[in-house]
């Protein structure tokens, strides 16, 4: 079923065209080298992976500031581990993974492929909740800033996604009318539902292989993105 009408596609960032967790390993392995912490990097993000997911829900809900998410989920984490650590250390470390982040810029599979591929045909946009330090390194690191027409951030609207108000945002400065638009990205709640309370089609890339419901359009690689639009 091929989605009509569309002029304008919005992207979602992490997990949906940056291989978020590819690269957040890799500035993890940086950051405990530097401070030669002896814990085995796959056994640390299994502890932390399912922590940081909580603490971005919490903090997409207004529930923690940004401060209390880069501090918190280090904190429990590493207590998950049996290791309590300073507060004095765990801003050193919450700093330099911050820095270290977009150091290494790893792309979802097939990501820069869809992108050459919709570029000719349609407007492009960003809408992200990441912090604004790091998105638009990121995006210029991994060479794909040149595709997007606009980059909406949370931090610079003061809401995160699902809040109709940054989607409100990302159509106004892009100029695209809701009927001619398409959001894509792989969290459901903030990206789907978000955009869809907006009256935005959608897909969802369901990248963490969650169980979605039925009426979702929904694809499990880059690849098949091509199929709707």
């Amino acid at each position: 079923m091929k989605i009509e009408k569309l002029d304008h596609i919005f992207f979602d960032l992490d997990h949906t065209l940056w291989d978020f967790d590819k690269n957040s390993a890799l500035a993890f392995q940086l950051m405990f080298d530097k401070f030669e912490i002896k814990i085995p990097i796959d056994e640390f993000l299994l502890i932390y992976q399912p922590i940081n997911l909580r603490y971005w829900k919490l903090y997409r809900e207004e529930q923690v500031t940004k401060t209390e998410l880069r501090r918190g989920r280090l904190i429990e984490s590493f207590a998950g581990l049996g290791k309590q650590l300073s507060l004095e250390v765990i801003d050193a470390l919450s700093d330099d993974y911050i820095n270290f982040l977009p150091l290494n810029n790893y792309l979802i599979d097939g990501a820069k492929e869809l992108l050459e591929y919709l570029m000719p045909k349609y407007q492009l946009h960003i809408i992200t909740n990441g912090f604004k330090e790091v998105q638009h390194t990121k995006l210029s690191n991994a060479k794909i800033s040149h595709y997007f027409k606009t980059i909406t951030n949370s931090e610079e609207v003061g809401v995160k996604k699902p809040n109709p108000i940054i989607f409100e945002h990302a159509l106004k400065v892009s100029g695209a009318d809701i009927d001619k638009s398409l959001m894509i990205g792989d969290n459901y709640e903030a990206d789907i539902v978000g955009a869809e309370t907006m009256g935005i089609r959608t897909i969802c890339f369901n990248y963490h292989q969650e169980q979605l419901p039925a009426k979702a359009i929904q694809v499990s690689s880059l690849n098949q993105i091509k199929t709707y639009i």
